[in-house]
This record gives structure tokens, C-alpha cells and sequence, in this order.
């Protein structure tokens, strides 16, 4: 039905088609982002208020904030407190410039990995930690500091990890850095310099970014089987590797947690073999069937280089990481990371400090725990409705789950999912072998409102079940 409003300058037209096979909402979403990219919504222009586009369309209202909320987490629009919300700055077409037809077509679920609600970072928290850590810190804190980082920030993570991870750190064994790509990096550069050849990682896992790295340093990488209880370490002491990368907590991408034997398995190897491991803390701050699992650094911080960020649990866009460094390697982990870039930014680093000790970081990790364990069972739900004979598991933590489609090919599957708007991910990627496993698709859900996985996974369920499309939907 076409709809006209005035809501400040030019008359808008939308078309919201019921008998449409596109959901509602992303027909709202698309016309909005059209009326933004063709000019036809200028910046700072105001949109009508949920309620009133709502009754204006006959929609529901939490439908149209869901929308909103979708255009804002793209940057199209913004709202701030008391104030409408409107077109943001750099969103709407530039005069006189043909629109681009070359743009990614839009989704109406995006099951892309790796990626928080990135709608939900603690804007106002975040705002006033970094007030509060510019009007605290002494002038010495502007000059280069220590490259190891602050040392308020290393005092506060190390209280914070021995309380949440039960990590054994000493803040002069911490070293900020840029994220988990750097602080992979570093580890795998200094490790190279004391004549380590060969690194191991988990396969599934991170074939491309460990592969990058490794050859950066002049190392070999090398994968090693994953199973239920995780990584193979008989395998792993098969390749003569005196180095490893793995996911203990909530392995990435399988989801399994490293079985508790395997644990103590890989510790005894990594003292017999006089190996070093690299664990990456990742998805720890989201467990839904029990508390974490302890860090694997507090059975052996000799032996354990141990990298967090908070590009989970705030965004990736912080940039901001650590790494809890076995004693003999921090002088050489500093000094390599100081010839790198000569420190990660101060003021960030006061600001997360703050933001820790607050008990804001906390409150907004237990916001978002409800959050992603309500998408969680938006998931499951989904897929028992509409596709169950497909088994899915990896869902103990973290913001994706493993689905286990019948009797399809992965590659065909996610194309053809695009082809109906739906992004559609395939293990073979973290794959460094054995491509001829069955298909498996990893579906993120951080990033992925409740209507959005239901329509989503609605729009494909012949594709993962091989069954004829129902064409009465």
C-alpha cells in the first residue's frame, strides 16, 4: 500500500506490500535506506516517530523500532536522547553524484560470525568513563608510557580476570595491546626469535588469520583435528610442533569446551615438549548452561600466553586487547611489541580501566547475556519450527551456533540462501582439511535481531533440509 507523510521538507513514499514473500520489515528497512541513498531523505533529516509511523502503516509499533534500530546499527540513522530520530551525517545521497548499483544487496538476516550487537555498545557509559579519565589523568600519562600499557589498566585486569577467568597474573605480566591480530603477532614473532618453527592450530578453526601470522614470522603452520572434547593433543604431538593456538573456553567454530582431560593433556605437553600455548580467551564472557570455564592460563602461567580483548564484549572497534605473558617472555613480548607501534593509546585504555571499575562494564555484560540468550532461543525455536530435522549444537556460549543441514551441499545452500536475502555462513572456511566433511553452516546471532532470525530462517528451511519448497507460505 503506498504511503504518503510530511514529516519536515519533501514528501516520502513507501510501499509496504502484504501479499509480498518479503517480510515487513525488511520492506520497511528497504525503502528507508532507498529514500536515504537516493537523496530523497537528506541529512539531519526527522523521521516520524515509531508510534507514528506505526499507526501511519498499520504495522506494529515494535516492528517499526526494530527497523530503526537496524538503520542506526548501519549508520544511517541516529537518535539521541530527547531528540527525533533522523538521517546521520555522510548516510544520504551526495548531490549531483549517481547512486551506486553496485551496492551488497540487503538481508533480511545476516548470519555473519564473529560480529556483537553492535547497536547495544555503551555509548553513554563509554562517553563518560573517557570524561572521567581525561579529567583524572596527570600530565605524565600524555607522554609514551610504558609499552606494557597503563599501569592503572593492567592493576584493574588483572583483579578482573583473577575474579572472572581465575587466571594466575601478576600486573607486570600484562601487555595491552591492539587486539587479538596483534597480540597473535607478537607472540608467534618472539616465539620465532627463540628458534620455535612450527605452530599448531585447531582445525576447524582460524586457518587464514593463524596461517598469516605464522608466515609472517617465518613459521610453519600446521592443523591438528578437533573432536567433542576439543583438540587432539596426540596429534598434536605428532606434528613436532612447539607451539599451539587454541580456543579452550568455547572452541571456534565447533563450540565445545576443552575436555577437562585434554586440559591437563596439553599442559603435560607443552612442559614436556618445552612448548608455549597461545590461548585465545575467546567467547568467555558468554556462558549459558553453567559459570565460565576458568582460563587455561591459571594451571600453568608458565607456560601459557593468554590473549582477551573486548571486541566481544564491547566492539571491535576499540581496538583494545591484552596478553598475560608467561615471565620469561615479557621483556621480549615488550620489547617486540614497543618496535611495533610504541604502545596501544592511553586514553582508551584509562577510559576501559574506569569503565571496569565502575561496575558498568559488568551491568552491560549481564545485559547482554540476556540479550544473546533470548537470540539464542529465537534460533533454536526457528529451526525446530521450520527445519528440525537439522541438528544444531555449539550453543553452551558465545553468539553463533553449528547447524548440521540434511543431505545438501554447503556451498550451494548459502548461495542459494542469498538469492532469498539471507546471509548463510559455511564451516569449510575454518577448515584447513578434510573439506570433504558434511555440511555445516555457522549461523552468528549477535548481531541479528529476534524478528530478523525468525524471518531469516523462515525464508530457508527447504535449503537446509532438502525437502520441496512450501510455496503456500
Amino acid at each position: 500500500m503506498p504511503l504518503e507523510w510530511s514529516s519536515s521538507p519533501p514528501e516520502l513514499l513507501l510501499v509496504v506490500d502484504r501479499a509480498s514473500a518479503l517480510p515487513l520489515r525488511a520492506q520497511l528497512e528497504h525503502g528507508l535506506r532507498d529514500a536515504i541513498r537516493t537523496g530523497r531523505l537528506g541529512v539531519g533529516e526527522r523521521l516520524p516517530s515509531s508510534r507514528e509511523l506505526a499507526r501511519t502503516l498499520g504495522l506494529s509499533r515494535g516492528l517499526v523500532q526494530e527497523c530503526y534500530a537496524q538503520l542506526r546499527s548501519e549508520g544511517y540513522l541516529v537518535t539521541r536522547p530527547g531528540s527525533a530520530t533522523r538521517v546521520a551525517a555522510g548516510a544520504a545521497a551526495t548531490p549531483g553524484l549517481p547512486r551506486q548499483r553496485n551496492e551488497a544487496p540487503h538481508l533480511v538476516a545476516d548470519f555473519r560470525w564473529g560480529v556483537p550487537d553492535l547497536g547495544t555498545f555503551p555509548v553513554r557509559d563509554w562517553l563518560w568513563a573517557t570524561r572521567e579519565a581525561a579529567r583524572a589523568m596527570p600530565n605524565s600519562a600524555l607522554d609514551y608510557g610504558d609499552p606494557r600499557g597503563s599501569a592503572v589498566l593492567r592493576e584493574v585486569l588483572a583483579g578482573y580476570l583473577r575474579r572472572v577467568r581465575a587466571a594466575a597474573v601478576d600486573p607486570g605480566h600484562i601487555l595491552v595491546c591492539n587486539g587479538y591480530a596483534q597480540g597473535l603477532g607478537l607472540a608467534l614473532g618472539v616465539l620465532a626469535d627463540a628458534g620455535v618453527r612450527t605452530v599448531a592450530f585447531e582445525d576447524p578453526g582460524s586457518p587464514a588469520t593463524i596461517g598469516a601470522a605464522a608466515s609472517a614470522a617465518g613459521m610453519r603452520a600446521v592443523p591438528v583435528p578437533v573432536d567433542e572434547r576439543g583438540i587432539d593433543v596426540d596429534g598434536l604431538a605428532a606434528t613436532g610442533a612447539r607451539a599451539v593456538v587454541v580456543t579452550p573456553a568455547h572452541q571456534w567454530p565447533t563450540g565445545v569446551a576443552l575436555a577437562p582431560e585434554r586440559r591437563l593433556a596439553l599442559i603435560e605437553w607443552a612442559r614436556g615438549h618445552d612448548a608455549i600455548i597461545i590461548e585465545d580467551d575467546y567467547d568467555a564472557e558468554f556462558r549459558y548452561d553453567r559459570e565460565p570455564v576458568g582460563a587455561l592460563q591459571g594451571l600453568a602461567p608458565d607456560r601459557v600466553v593468554s590473549l582477551g580483548t573486548v571486541s566481544k564484549s564491547l566492539a571491535p572497534a576499540l581496538r583494545i586487547g591484552w596478553m598475560l605473558c608467561p615471565p620469561g617472555l615479557v621483556e621480549p613480548l615488550t620489547a617486540r611489541k614497543y618496535r611495533n607501534d610504541r604502545g596501544t593509546p592511553t586514553l582508551d585504555q584509562l577510559a576501559l580501566a574506569g569503565l571496569i571499575q565502575s561496575g558498568r562494564f559488568d551491568r552491560h555484560l549481564r545485559r547482554m547475556r540476556a540479550t544473546y540468550a533470548s537470540r539464542r532461543t529465537a534460533l533454536v525455536a526457528a529451526l525446530a519450527e521450520h527445519a528440525p530435522e537439522v541438528a544444531v549444537t555449539g550453543l553452551a556460549a558465545g553468539f553463533h551456533a553449528v547447524a548440521q543441514p540434511v543431505g545438501v551441499d554447503e556451498g550451494q545452500v548459502v548461495a542459494a540462501a542469498r538469492t532469498r536475502s539471507v546471509g548463510l555462513y559455511g564451516m569449510s572456511a575454518c577448515r584447513a582439511s578434510r573439506t570433504d566433511e558434511p555440511a555445516r553452516l555457522v549461523l552468528g546471532f549477535g548481531n541479528v535481531g529476534v524478528r530478523a532470525i525468525a524471518d531469516g530462517i523462515a525464508a530457508v528451511p527447504d535449503l537446509l533440509t532438502g525437502r520441496p519448497r512450501d510455496t503456500r507460505r
